[in-house]
C-alpha cells in the first residue's frame, strides 16, 4: 500500500514534487524550528491517484488521513470540532510548481453549531468565534459546495446595510450569528444539502474539493499560459488554524524579502492587524505597509525580518511568506520563492551574484527567456481596468493604442497627420507594407503567427494580432463588428499582441526600459552559450536595432521585402515586360536599389556574416488583388496599365500559390531576377570592400528540393560573381547555401550538400509541410481546439514539432555533415526565437539560430540555458 499523508517533520524542501511546493517549503521551515502551526501533508501521488480513478479516493487514503489527524490532535492537545476546545485546521492545495491563487483553500475547517461555543469559551471572545465560523461557512460553501461568492458577498452587504454599519468589523457576535444562519440556508438553497457538521466530513469533502480544483478552469488556462504539465497534481496541506482576527493584538500579512517589483534589497509586504489572511489578499480591507507593523508589534516585527533572512540564506532567493500573529506571538503559515516583475528577476540575479548568494551560471538561469520579453515591447499597465471586446493570436508583443483605419493608404495619411493608427484588415499583403509602418499596432481577423502580417510585425517590433476571427471587418462600410458592437474608422481601439486582448477605447500602456541587469545577465548568458544568434532582417535599420540587442550577423535578409512601397512598379515593370529589352531595364532599375540596401545591411553587419536569401514569393504577391481589378473593370474603371496588371494578376494566379511557382521555380523561369539580385548584392560587397569594410555574404537559395536544381542556380550564382570580381578587379569570399524547408530537401540533403556550403531550415515551410497544414487557415480555427483537447501538444508554428519536424532536420544535419563535415547549419523560422526550440537547435548541433531583432535577447539567454542544461516548467517570474 503506498504512502500517502506525511507530517511536515517527515519532508523537506526538496520533495516538491511529492508534497508540492507549499509542503516540502512548510516541513523545510519546519525542520529549521520557525514557528511553524503542526500539520500534514496530503502527497501529488494521492491526487494524481484520485484523478486517474475518475475522481474517487484512494484506497487507503482515508485511514492514513485520520491517523495523520489523530496524531495532530494528540500533539495539539485538542479534538477536531470539539464542543469544549476544538482543534481548528486550514486546507490548501500545494503543487510542485507555484500557481498562486489558481487553486483552492478553505480555512476554519471544523466549526459547528457545538465548536463555535467552544471557541468563544477557548478564547473568552463570543464574536472572534461567530466571526470564525461565518468566514468557514462562506468559503466551505463557495469552494466545497460550488456555491456562488455573490450570493454570500450579496447577504453580507444586505446585512450591512439593515445595520446601517460599513464594514464587517462592526458586526456584533448576534449578527454574525444570524449571518450564519443565513448563509446556511443559501448552501441548502443552492447546493440542496444541509450545511454539513461532522467535522471529519468537512475534512473529506475539502480535501476532494482542493483535488478537483487541479482541473479547474483558471488552474489549467494557468498550467498552459506557464507551460506547467497537467499531470504533476497538487498536494493537500492540513494545517493548524492560527488566528489573525482575535482583536487588536493579532494580525496577519504577507511579506516578500525582497521589493517583487523593482528587485531592490528591502522587505517588502502588506498587513492588518485584527484579520484574516483572505483579507490582505482579497483586497477587502485597505492594507499598511509592512513597516507600520513595527509601530504595534515591534518584536514580532524584527522576529519576522530574522525569519525573513534566515529563509533569504536557506532558499539563496527572494522568498514570499505568509504570517500571522495570534494575541502577540508570530507564526510562519508558508513560504516559496516568490514571483516578481522581470525587472526585479534581473536585479535579483545580478545583485544576489554580488552578494555571493548565487554564482553566475544560477544568475542565468534564474531568468527566463520569455521574461526579457516584458522588458522591451510596451504592455497594458498592470494596474489598469478594462474590458476584453475579442482575443486573436498573440502575433507580435506589445500593447498600441490608436485610431482604427482600414486601408494601408489611409493609416499611412493618418499617421502623418500626427495620428496614432491601428490598421486593421482582413489580411495584409506586401501592398500594405507602408500602412504597417505607418501603424502602432496591426489587427487582422484572419492569418496565423507566421502569416504576412505576423511576420513583418515581428521583424518592425510592431504589436500585431492575428487570425482574430470574432472580428467582422467590412470595408466599404469602413466598420467592424464583434457581435453586437460595432467599431467604426477613426474610433479609439487599444491591442495587447502579447495577449491578443482587444479592447474598445485607450488602455493606458507603460513603456519599460532594460536597465543594466539586463546587458549584465546577457553577457554572462553569452560566455556560457554555443549556439550563435542571427536575426532576421531586411532593412539597414532592421540590421541596426538587432546589431544592438546582440545579434551575431543576419540569418535570414527576405529580398522581396525590398521591391515594395516605391519600387513596387519596377517590380510590377519586369512582370508586365512584353520583351527582353523592357525587362532589362526595368531589372537595371532595380539593381540599383538591391544594392543600396544591400550596401546599408552590409555595412550596419560589417564583419558579420549576411545570409541574403533570393526572391522567394510568388509574383502574383506583387500584383493588387485580382477580385478588386475585377470590380473595378466591371465598373469601367480600370486604366489602360490597371487593365494590363489585371491581366497579369489572371495569368500568374495560383490554386495554391505556397506550393506552385515561388523560390528557385521562380528563379529558374525568370533567371534575369536571380541573376540581378546576385550582382546587385556582390558589387554591394565589392563596395564595401573596397572602402575598408569587411563583409562576409553568404547566398541562400529557396525552396530547393534536387541537387540539380541548385547545380544550375549554383552555377548562375558563381558566374554572376565572378564577373563583378572581374569588372571591379576585387575579390571576397563567399558562400552558397540553401533553405531546407520541403520535406523531401530533408530527406536527400546529402546530395544537395554536395553542392550546398550551408543550410538554413526553414522551419516555418517546413512545418507546415510535414503537417499539411495551411499555416494561416489553420491557427484561428483548428489549433486552439487542438491544443484545449490535447491533440497536440503545442502548437507546432510556436515551437519546433521534435517527433515529426524535428526528425527531418535531424536527418538533414546528418546526411549534410556526412557528406560535407563542415556544413554550416542553422535555423532561421520564427522558431529560432522560441526557447523550447532553441534547446532543441542545440541538442541537434546547429551552428546558429536566428530571429526577428527584438527576439534576439531571449534567443541568447535561451542558447545559454540549453548550453546549461536547464528546461522543465514554472519559473521564478
Amino acid at each position: 500500500m503506498p504512502k500517502y499523508v506525511y507530517a511536515f517533520e517527515e519532508g523537506s524542501k526538496e520533495q516538491k514534487f511529492l508534497l508540492g511546493g507549499k509542503g516540502a517549503n512548510l516541513a523545510e521551515m519546519t525542520n529549521l524550528g520557525l514557528p511553524v502551526p503542526p500539520g500534514f501533508t496530503i502527497s501529488t501521488d494521492a491526487c494524481k491517484a484520485y484523478m486517474n480513478a475518475e475522481n474517487t479516493l484512494p484506497d487507503g487514503l482515508l485511514d492514513e488521513v485520520g491517523a495523520a489527524l489523530s496524531a495532530l490532535e494528540k500533539k495539539m492537545g485538542k479534538t477536531l470540532g470539539d464542543a469544549t476546545d476544538p482543534l481548528l485546521v486550514s486546507v490548501r492545495s500545494g503543487a510542485p510548481f507555484s500557481m498562486p491563487g489558481m487553486m483552492d483553500t478553505v480555512l476554519n475547517l471544523g466549526m459547528n453549531d457545538a465548536s463555535v461555543g467552544g471557541l468563544a469559551k477557548q478564547t473568552n471572545n463570543e464574536r472572534f468565534a461567530w466571526d470564525s465560523y461565518r468566514r468557514f461557512v462562506q468559503m466551505f460553501g463557495k469552494i466545497v459546495l460550488d456555491v456562488k461568492g455573490d450570493l454570500f458577498e450579496d447577504a453580507l452587504h444586505e446585512a450591512l446595510d439593515a445595520k446601517g454599519l460599513k464594514v464587517d468589523t462592526e458586526f456584533t457576535a448576534e449578527d454574525l450569528a444570524a449571518l450564519v444562519d443565513t448563509f446556511k440556508a443559501i448552501v441548502k438553497r443552492e447546493a440542496g444539502v444541509e450545511f454539513p457538521a461532522e467535522p471529519r466530513d468537512q475534512l473529506r469533502y475539502a480535501v476532494e474539493a482542493v483535488f478537483r480544483s487541479w482541473n479547474g478552469r483558471r488552474a489549467r488556462d494557468y498550467r498552459r499560459m506557464e507551460k506547467i504539465p497537467d499531470d504533476l497534481g497538487t498536494a493537500v496541506n492540513v494545517q493548524t488554524m492560527v488566528f489573525g482576527n482575535k482583536g487588536e493584538d493579532s494580525g496577519t500579512g504577507v511579506a516578500f524579502t525582497r521589493d517583487p517589483a523593482t528587485g531592490e534589497n528591502k522587505p517588502y509586504g502588506d498587513f492588518l492587524t485584527n484579520a484574516q489572511g483572505e483579507d490582505v489578499v482579497a483586497g477587502i480591507r485597505i492594507t499598511e505597509p509592512l513597516d507600520a507593523m513595527g509601530n504595534d508589534f515591534p518584536e514580532c516585527h524584527q522576529q519576522l525580518i530574522d525569519v525573513m533572512h534566515l529563509l533569504e540564506g536557506q532558499y539563496r532567493d527572494m522568498c514570499d511568506i505568509e504570517f500571522t500573529i495570534e494575541q502577540g506571538r508570530l507564526f510562519i503559515l508558508q513560504t516559496r520563492v516568490g514571483k516578481r516583475s522581470a525587472a526585479a528577476a534581473l536585479r535579483m540575479a545580478v545583485e544576489m551574484e554580488g552578494e555571493g548568494l548565487i554564482d553566475k551560471r544560477e544568475a542565468v538561469l534564474r531568468i527566463q527567456p520569455t521574461q526579457l520579453d516584458q522588458l522591451l515591447h510596451p504592455q497594458f499597465d498592470p494596474e489598469a481596468k478594462y474590458d476584453v471586446l475579442a482575443k486573436g493570436l498573440n502575433a507580435s508583443p506589445g500593447a498600441a493604442v490608436g485610431k482604427v483605419y482600414f486601408t494601408a493608404d489611409e493609416a499611412e495619411r493618418r499617421h502623418e497627420a500626427g495620428e496614432r493608427v491601428i490598421l486593421v484588415r482582413p489580411e495584409t499583403s506586401p501592398d500594405d507594407l507602408h500602412g504597417m509602418i505607418a501603424a502602432e499596432g496591426i489587427l487582422t481577423s484572419r492569418g496565423g503567427l507566421v502569416s504576412h502580417a505576423a511576420v513583418v510585425a515581428r521583424g518592425m517590433g510592431t504589436p500585431a494580432i492575428c487570425g482574430a476571427e470574432a472580428v467582422d471587418i467590412d470595408l466599404k462600410a469602413k466598420q467592424f463588428r464583434v457581435g453586437a458592437t460595432v467599431v467604426s474608422e477613426g474610433e479609439t481601439i487599444s491591442i495587447n499582441g502579447t495577449t491578443g486582448e482587444i479592447v474598445i477605447g485607450e488602455v493606458p500602456v507603460i513603456t519599460p526600459e532594460p536597465t543594466g541587469p539586463f546587458g549584465v545577465i546577457l553577457g554572462w548568458a553569452d560566455t556560457m552559450r554555443r549556439l550563435g544568434v542571427r536575426t532576421n532582417a531586411d532593412l539597414p535599420e532592421d540590421a541596426r536595432r538587432a546589431r544592438e540587442f546582440g545579434a551575431e550577423g543576419i540569418g535570414l535578409c527576405r529580398t522581396e521585402h525590398m521591391f515594395l512601397g516605391d519600387r513596387l512598379p519596377l517590380m510590377q515593370a519586369i512582370i508586365l515586360a512584353d520583351t527582353e529589352e523592357d525587362e532589362r531595364v526595368a531589372l537595371d532599375g532595380l539593381l540599383v536599389q538591391q544594392k543600396k540596401d544591400f550596401i546599408g545591411i552590409l555595412e550596419a553587419m560589417d564583419g558579420l556574416p549576411v545570409t541574403v536569401r533570393l526572391l522567394d514569393p510568388p509574383l502574383h504577391e506583387f500584383l493588387p488583388q485580382i477580385t478588386e481589378l475585377v470590380e473595378k473593370n466591371a465598373r469601367g474603371e480600370l486604366d489602360e496599365h490597371e487593365l494590363k496588371l489585371m491581366k497579369a494578376a489572371q495569368s500568374w494566379h495560383e490554386v495554391n500559390p505556397m506550393l506552385g511557382t515561388r523560390g528557385c521555380r521562380l528563379g529558374i523561369l525568370k533567371p534575369g531576377l536571380y541573376r540581378m539580385q546576385v550582382r546587385a548584392l556582390m558589387e554591394a560587397a565589392v563596395e564595401r570592400k573596397q572602402a575598408g569594410g569587411d563583409p562576409r555574404v553568404e547566398i541562400m537559395i529557396p525552396l530547393i528540393v534536387t541537387k540539380s536544381e541548385l547545380e544550375l542556380l549554383n552555377d548562375w550564382v558563381r558566374d554572376e560573381a565572378e564577373q563583378v570580381f572581374k569588372n571591379t578587379g576585387t575579390r571576397l569570399d563567399y558562400l552558397v547555401g540553401t533553405m531546407i524547408e520541403t520535406p523531401r530537401a530533408a530527406l536527400v540533403a546529402d546530395t544537395i550538400a554536395s553542392i550546398a556550403e550551408f543550410f538554413s531550415f526553414g522551419t516555418n515551410d517546413l512545418t507546415q509541410m510535414a503537417y499539411g497544414f495551411s499555416r494561416d487557415d489553420i491557427e484561428g480555427r483548428v489549433m486552439p481546439l487542438y491544443l484545449e483537447r490535447k491533440l497536440l501538444p503545442a502548437n507546432p508554428f510556436e515551437t519546433v514539432d521534435q517527433d515529426g519536424v524535428g526528425k527531418l532536420m535531424a536527418m538533414a544535419v546528418d546526411a549534410g555533415r556526412a557528406v560535407r563535415p563542415d556544413l554550416k547549419l542553422g535555423i532561421c523560422g520564427e522558431h529560432g526565437g522560441d526557447p523550447r526550440s532553441v534547446e532543441f537547435c542545440h541538442g541537434l548541433g546547429l551552428d546558429y539560430v536566428s530571429c526577428s531583432p527584438f527576439r534576439v535577447p531571449i534567443a541568447r539567454l535561451a542558447a545559454a540555458h540549453a548550453a546549461l542544461g536547464a528546461g522543465g516548467p514554472g519559473s521564478t517570474a
